[in-house]
């Protein structure tokens, strides 16, 4: 079976329908540690008379709570999948968040790509405790072509400045609390954990993009073979030349650990799937 074209009149052959695409196509769419253990207090009662003989009864001790993990409680790292609509593996992803100076540290990486067309993209941020943005740097390697860039928030100025390996530098205004894209995730969790859906805001990503959730309902989808009851978010984003949804599925434990991110294509759904 013959596969699909792509630009310059280029085929992809595919061996199972469905399983490859254009490598553009799939590119045009990615309080430190709270430990609640509680005090096990063993009393015992005496009998009020020793006539009657009765034992006296401890009371049953109080249960320990489990210590809380990952994002806010703690520095966390997580590995995904990165799959066609078929199933078929096309890489993977790591995404990790360390607490530093009184803020955070974020990292997010995607290896992934078919033969002859490498993709890797390596996104790296800095904010405060209240997860507002310091910088954001965004590298890539997309086939042959390269690119680096690095937008410095100033928070006082209201300004963010822009730095590109092209020799590009544009600035643009921003509120007192600016997040990238990246920072935004982790802030989202946040919120979602408190019980809240996070409002639309501008969130950085090189240019500004505008993202808003909406709150899907619960949905239970398979996450490495077993399944797993999520909190399902629509998501949209809208910048200066794109327009794109996609859907993001979250763990209803305390992190709200994003397990899966499901991306509508023509050819179907692309997937970043936890790996546990």
């Amino acid at each position: 079976m013959r596969g699909i074209r792509c630009a310059r009149g280029k085929w992809l052959d595919s061996g199972k329908a469905g399983e490859t695409a254009c490598p553009t196509a799939f590119y045009k769419l990615l309080k430190n540690a709270a430990l609640r253990g509680a005090l096990v207090f063993l009393a015992c009662f005496v009998a009020n008379s020793a006539a009657q003989n009765v034992p006296a009864k401890p009371v049953a001790p109080k249960s320990v709570q489990p210590a809380l993990t990952g994002f806010p409680f703690t520095n966390e790292s997580l590995a995904y999948t990165v799959t066609w609509p078929s199933g078929l593996s096309l890489g993977e992803g790591h995404l990790s968040a360390t607490a530093q100076n009184g803020g955070w540290k974020f990292d997010l990486s995607l290896d992934a790509g078919i033969p002859g067309f490498v993709v890797k993209d390596t996104f790296r941020a800095s904010s405060s405790a209240d997860l507002c943005s310091s910088t954001f740097v965004k590298d890539s390697v997309h086939g042959a072509r390269k690119n680096s860039e690095t937008v410095t928030i100033d928070a006082a100025a209201g300004t963010a400045t822009r730095h590109s390996t092209s020799g590009g530098i544009s600035t643009v205004s921003v509120p007192d609390c600016a997040r990238d894209a990246l920072t935004y995730l982790f802030y989202a969790r946040r919120e979602l954990g408190q019980g809240r859906v996070p409002p639309s805001q501008d969130v950085i990503f090189g240019a500004s993009y505008n993202i808003s959730l909406e709150y899907a309902g619960a949905e239970t989808i398979t996450v490495s073979d077993k399944s797993l009851l999520t909190d399902k978010m629509l998501c949209h984003v809208k910048g200066p030349a794109s327009d794109f949804r996609f859907e993001a599925y979250f763990d209803r434990d305390p992190a709200r650990t994003p397990v899966a991110i499901r991306v509508p294509l023509p050819i179907g759904k692309f997937s970043l799937e936890l790996v546990r």
